[in-house]
């Protein structure tokens, strides 16, 4: 069985997320491509926050694709921040467990271009954690002309939201965040796609091995590169830390459909074929993490 953590869609727009640009898949193309390729359900992200797209939803456009296919699809809540009056102290408790009740098993993909530390992100995680519900991220290097959580070289803020919830999950996301797999990423080379061998004392190692709370989202061309990079390294990582690391695609329309959506799949699936990675491990990462994490 495979789970993709993550994943974006819709069933009522054909706006491109550009001009001439490509629509986000509906959910009858995404069923098409997983049958296709073998991944069983996907965890859907809803489109609520500017930053990262011109088309935005409704968390409610992703409650009604998965009352219709329950099988396929698990659906997650967004909540931007700066919701209502964009307060410091709103009760997001209150919007979080609605969406909860009817279903939402997370909240994500936080894209909100604003420091880790932000009063406002400070206040979604506090809900968050005490509402139970994980947390999916966006790792931003910058504030302005991208989408995600900002932090610096380093991940010192992210580092100190972790350790003020230690009860929150927080599914860790984007190349600014993958790259620190390699001990010798650089301020040029922490928000691209890093290759060649990893070298030890790697941030990601470090925040996974101190903080139970910490997962990896492998989806995307960042997740796939982080592991693959090195295949030896990559295969052992996933081993040391099976129980922190979800399978995912991050794909959102039809070009994902012969790369992005099948490279990690492939890159797992050799792995266990060549006994570099037990079937514990396989199974561990490709699904049964996200079925404890998200309680399905």
């Amino acid at each position: 069985m495979f789970i993709d953590i993550h994943i974006h869609i819709d069933a009522l727009s054909r706006l491109p997320w550009r001009e001439g640009g490509e629509c986000v898949c509906t959910p009858e193309e995404f069923i098409e491509m997983y049958d296709e390729v073998g991944i069983d359900r996907g965890v859907m992200l809803p489109l609520v926050i500017p930053e990262c797209n011109i088309l935005t939803q409704s968390n409610e456009d992703i409650l009604m694709i998965a009352q219709k296919y329950p099988d396929r699809f698990i659906p997650f809540c967004n909540i931007d921040p700066r919701l209502s009056n964009n307060s410091t102290n709103i009760d997001l408790s209150f919007v979080i467990n609605y969406y909860k009740d009817l279903g939402c098993c997370g909240i994500g993909e936080m894209t909100a271009n604003l420091w880790f530390d932000d009063p406002r992100v400070t206040n979604l995680m506090d809900h968050a954690e005490k509402c139970e519900m994980p947390l999916l991220f966006h790792v931003a290097t910058q504030e302005g002309n991208t989408y995600g959580l900002i932090d610096e070289f380093g991940l010192p803020r992210l580092e100190k939201q972790i350790q003020a919830h230690p009860d929150l999950i927080f599914l860790c996301h984007s190349n600014p965040f993958w790259s620190y797999i390699s001990g010798d990423v650089t301020e040029d080379t922490w928000g691209g796609y890093p290759k060649g061998p990893v070298v030890e004392g790697g941030r990601i190692p470090e925040l996974l091995s101190k903080y139970p709370n910490v997962y990896g989202d492998l989806s995307a061309g960042s997740g796939y590169n982080a592991v693959s990079r090195d295949p030896d390294f990559g295969y052992a990582f996933m081993a040391e830390f099976q129980d922190q690391l979800c399978f995912g695609t991050d794909v959102c329309n039809l070009s994902g459909r012969n790369n992005v959506l099948i490279n990690l799949k492939n890159f797992m699936e050799e792995g266990l074929a060549a006994g570099k990675l037990s079937q514990q491990v396989f199974d561990k990462i490709s699904h049964q993490n996200a079925q404890r994490v998200l309680k399905l």
